[in-house]
């Protein structure tokens, strides 16, 4: 069975935290493939201003073929809005029964994991992968000890918000995204407005 990986955001834009992040958990063998999954709207973060779907699926590509094992994914975009990982992990198990899904969240979703909706069911079935974050403990209970696994990977302190307000002070996030990222987004015009 191949052990597929889900590390869903908005990417609104993708940054390097998320391809050092995917990198350490595809290097570590933790997944066969890890598939950022863009999503079209995050429940926690409702009424966030995004980048159409086509510029943060387009931006999320340029960073995946460059990370062995790593997939861009639009399969959430088909489902119905707002999208919770309860459903889009039902729909992917149905589309693809020859494969395993885990979990990639980091530690301040973990943090707040009993307010995610059936996060029982969720950690039941899947595994779930937790990477660090600043200022947040990764507390695994004993009992799922074998359902939550901790990522050894940095920790990154690099946000998309502040890629935005940066883009939107007219100031080049160099080094913080990837060089043609920046291109593209400067390109289209992406987040002059925050």
């Amino acid at each position: 069975m191949k052990r597929i990986g889900i590390f869903g955001g908005s990417f609104n834009p993708i940054h390097v935290g998320h391809a050092i992040i995917a990198s350490h958990v595809l290097r570590q063998g933790l997944v066969d493939q890890l598939w950022l999954m863009v999503t079209p709207e995050n429940p926690f973060k409702s009424g966030q201003q995004l980048a159409a779907e086509e510029h943060r699926l387009r931006m999320t590509e340029m960073v995946t073929r460059r990370i062995d094992g790593a997939v861009t994914s639009a399969f959430e975009m088909s489902l119905p809005r707002p999208s919770y990982t309860i459903d889009t992990l039902h729909a992917l198990t149905d589309r693809f029964p020859d494969c395993e899904f885990s979990l990639l969240i980091g530690a301040d979703n973990w943090a707040v994991w009993h307010r995610w909706r059936s996060a029982d069911e969720i950690v039941a079935r899947h595994r779930i992968l937790v990477y660090p974050r600043l200022g947040y403990d990764i507390a695994i209970p004993p009992e799922l000890s074998e359902r939550v696994t901790q990522v050894d990977a940095p920790v990154i302190e690099i946000s998309s918000t502040q890629v935005r307000q940066m883009l939107s002070q007219g100031i080049a996030p160099h080094f913080y995204i990837p060089h043609d990222v920046l291109h593209y987004a400067i390109t289209h015009q992406l987040y002059l407005q925050q």
